[in-house]
């Protein structure tokens, strides 16, 4: 397999200099960072991914604010005891979008998200304390548990909330298909696996976080 500093050389290139390719790498939160990170804003940030999902996500962020009073400041315990008819009134709320299938959606999360913090001491723990070495298992498990997060929502969420990890949007998928890592879309799990033990490789070989290592692929492909 081709050397991953090779890579970065040539998407250094492509950028207009190290500096640049620098400056386009995410931000990250250290593991102390992520467990301080309140159950009620990790709720509030899954929720816009799902609620923005296919649509302008500027429109959903001005929207945000009414949200936020809608469902109790995403506090997950408040929004797990919501019932029927209050889901009905949320449905009246023309202040929000209301989606039938993304409000019950919140709904079921936030008895998950209870779920969670009662078997890891917190969210944060939970995320925190996942290993990026097998961050497709984070994936699994937040398109298991949770309510539309599959597909890049997930990989999506936790970007936003800091934790380190790739996804594997267009322009991955086609740099590690162009390097033969999995084939086509990347979507069975012998696939999957391939691209984790790939990315582990590189990591080890550059000591460059996994979020980085998978912007440079996008940029190096792009």
């Amino acid at each position: 397999m081709i050397s991953f500093d090779k890579i970065r050389k040539e998407a250094e290139q492509l950028a207009g200099g190290a500096d640049k390719l620098a400056a386009r790498m995410p931000a990250l939160k250290s593991d102390a960072e992520l467990r301080a990170i309140s159950a009620a804003d990790y709720f509030s940030a899954m929720s816009f991914r799902i609620f923005s999902t296919g649509l302008n996500q500027t429109m959903v962020r001005n929207k945000w604010p009414a949200f936020e009073e809608a469902f109790h400041g995403f506090e997950p315990s408040k929004v797990a005891f919501m019932t029927e008819d209050d889901i009905a009134d949320l449905m009246e709320n023309t202040a929000i979008i209301r989606h039938l299938g993304k409000i019950h959606a919140t709904h079921h999360n936030a008895i998950t998200l209870v779920e969670i913090a009662k078997q890891h001491g917190s969210v944060g723990d939970y995320i925190a304390d996942w290993p990026t070495d097998n961050i497709i298992g984070l994936w699994d498990e937040l398109k298991t548990r949770f309510k539309q997060l599959g597909g890049n929502s997930g990989p999506y969420f936790l970007r936003m909330m800091g934790k380190d990890g790739f996804i594997l949007t267009p322009d991955v998928v086609a740099a590690l298909n162009k390097l033969k890592i999995g084939n086509g879309k990347l979507s069975s799990k012998k696939d999957r696996a391939s691209v984790q033990a790939a990315f582990n490789d590189w990591h080890e070989e550059t000591g460059l976080p996994y979020a980085h290592l998978s912007r440079i692929l996008a940029i190096w492909m792009g």
